[in-house]
């Protein structure tokens, strides 16, 4: 007797064994690959023309595929963003900002760096947060910021460093170095130490400052430029120069000695500005007295030699007369300024041996005395 014929076997009917039990289901059963593929066929179906695959709707679903993996290409570049496009793998070219197009993946792919925007980096110093004030306060960190001077001192330098992706670098930003921001800084504490280990401690505090930072920046520039990390080092700023903690007050101290001591050279300096300009003017004053005395000297004596030479010449003419002329003339210098009595010796005149008669007689002004005078005066 068949099975069927008894209820399903020998042991009654439906699915049963022997021991009077089915098969027992261990957990959820899995989804039937067939029965998806057939459902994913009728719902393909409906959407093609005709309602079955035919020549025509395979190519439409074709285009349809390949115009969506061609819009996958289509890309946008923000305004601080540089596009660098790489095909299979390879740097090719660069993407300005807006809207851009690439090849579809796996042909070419994009990667959008910051390269327009300027980054800032801080060396001897970090930002913490800090939960009293509510807030994110400036931690000084030593390890960074001490440096050894040229002339053996030691200088407190917090700084920091301005940079952005050079113009047509994004390539070798990309791909030469792995840690952008780490090798910066590390270039920029590197130039920093070299820069101050060749200087000394009273410039860097006082007025070279501008000259340090151009220093720095330049030995950046041309590190990174060795190591071909397309960055552009834009400003270096020194933000605190300083001693060290433990000796900032000797060191004022000694600030402000050497400003006494410039206030005091600056003031003996404008002393001797004052005082030598006029030593000098009046060292010129007696130059010129004195040339002018020469001058005249000179002159007087051209004059006196002259005169004489021409008295000579007359006296070489007439020598009596010139005599006499001369007496004359030096007897008036003689007696010209002198109190002179003259007596004619008449009657009743008797003159005592010895009469202050200068005393006794009123001065008066002495009136020039004629040629006919002198003579009988001097006969």
């Amino acid at each position: 007797m068949p099975w069927k014929n008894q209820g399903g076997g020998p042991w009654g009917s439906g699915p049963k064994g022997p021991w009077g039990t089915g098969p027992q289901s261990a957990g959820p059963r899995p989804p039937d690959l067939e029965d998806l593929l057939r459902r994913g066929q009728d719902r393909l179906q409906q959407w093609l023309p005709g309602g079955h695959f035919s020549g025509m709707g395979v190519a439409l679903v074709l285009v349809a595929a390949l115009a969506i993996w061609f819009a996958t290409g289509i890309f946008r570049v923000q305004s601080e963003e540089l596009g660098v496009v790489l095909r299979f793998g390879k740097y090719v070219r660069d993407a300005q900002p807006g809207l851009r197009y690439h090849l579809p993946y796996p042909i070419e792919t994009v990667l959008l760096p910051k390269a327009l925007r300027v980054n800032t980096i801080s060396i001897g110093m970090t930002l913490i947060d800090d939960p009293a004030r509510r807030g994110r306060t400036m931690r000084d960190v030593p390890e960074e910021s001490l440096m050894l001077t040229g002339d053996e001192n030691i200088v407190d330098v917090d700084f920091t460093v301005l940079w952005r992706i050079k113009p047509g670098g994004a390539g070798a930003y990309l791909f030469n170095i792995q840690n952008p921001e780490g090798t910066v800084k590390a270039v920029a504490e590197s130039a920093m130490r070299e820069v101050i280990g060749r200087s000394q401690i009273q410039p860097i505090l006082t007025g070279a400052r501008n000259v340090t930072e151009q220093s720095v920046q330049e030995l950046m520039q041309k590190t990174l430029d060795t190591y071909n990390a397309g960055i552009q080092i834009t400003q270096v700023q020194m933000q605190k120069v300083d001693p060290p903690a433990q000796v900032i007050d000797a060191f004022r101290d000694v600030q402000a000695a050497r400003a006494d001591l410039e206030r005091k050279q600056n003031e003996a300096q404008t002393y001797a500005n004052r005082i030598v300009p006029e030593a000098r003017g009046r060292s010129a004053q007696i130059l010129q007295a004195a040339e002018g005395y020469k001058e005249q000297a000179v002159a007087d004596a051209k004059g006196q030699s002259a005169r004489f030479l021409k008295v000579y010449e007359e006296y070489k003419k007439a020598p009596d007369v010139t005599r006499e002329r001369i007496y004359l003339e030096t007897m008036e210098k003689v007696l010209g300024g002198s109190e002179k009595l003259v007596y004619d010796g008449g009657p009743g005149q008797n003159i005592v041996p010895y009469l202050p008669l200068g005393e006794l007689t009123p001065r008066r002004p002495a009136a020039p005395a004629t040629t006919g005078q002198q003579q009988g005066a001097t006969r």
